[in-house]
């Protein structure tokens, strides 16, 4: 990605990206941050503090080299409460994304919704997932999401992507019945819903989850 990031007031998302993929559309690996890619921490508002999880930069640097779109959609609530800026925010994205290509990995793109409790860009609501389809090209039919929420789960399947990895680093443990509790409710018809303990367990999608 080049450029900085700004927010859009008309679909209420702050954005950076890659220009679009040229071509046919391309399936996209979807992820999470906090809890996903860099450790929880309560409003993770400064660079200091941020510590990516282990296989993070893997599985992000493995997508990179088969040239699979790698897409961070993040909530950002404590913006929306006021307990940081968006100032600060970028300074710790941009902390993220030194660690990252420290390790050959890089994002192609990155989505933040601010406010709470409820917008259509708000996880679960799908406006970040569609939004980045609409920039980059994106077949979401074909294209994952790795979260530690339930709401994670369910914005991938509210965007219509062909399945999701729920994790247990970050808040996951405690959101694994979530879950568990809406595909034993039988309501993601449709969505492959995959457990795992960390994004680690992304390999087996990247390796043959994007293939047709």
């Amino acid at each position: 990605m080049t450029g900085t990031g700004r927010f859009h007031e008309d679909c209420g998302i702050w954005i950076r990206s890659r220009d679009a993929f040229a071509g046919k559309p391309l399936a996209a690996l979807f992820l999470d941050r906090d809890g996903v890619v860099v450790e929880e921490r309560h409003y993770l508002s400064r660079p200091e503090d941020m510590a990516l999880i282990p296989g993070a930069a893997d599985i992000i640097a493995e997508a990179n080299r088969r040239e699979i779109p790698v897409v961070l959609v993040t909530n950002q609530s404590g913006i929306g409460q006021g307990f940081y800026g968006w100032g600060a925010f970028e300074t710790v994205q941009e902390a993220v994304e030194r660690e990252l290509a420290r390790f050959g990995a890089g994002l192609d793109a990155v989505l933040a919704c601010p406010f709470y409790p409820e917008h259509p860009a708000r996880k679960p609501q799908p406006g970040m997932l569609l939004a980045a389809a609409r920039m980059l090209n994106l077949d979401l039919a074909a294209s994952w999401i790795v979260g530690d929420h339930a709401r994670d789960m369910e914005a991938g399947y509210n965007a219509g992507l062909r399945g999701g990895l729920h994790v247990l680093t970050g808040h996951g443990a405690g959101q694994r019945e979530a879950a568990l509790g809406v595909i034993d409710q039988q309501l993601w018809t449709g969505f492959d819903l995959r457990l795992g303990n960390s994004i680690l367990d992304a390999m087996p999608i990247i390796e043959t989850g994007f293939v047709a």
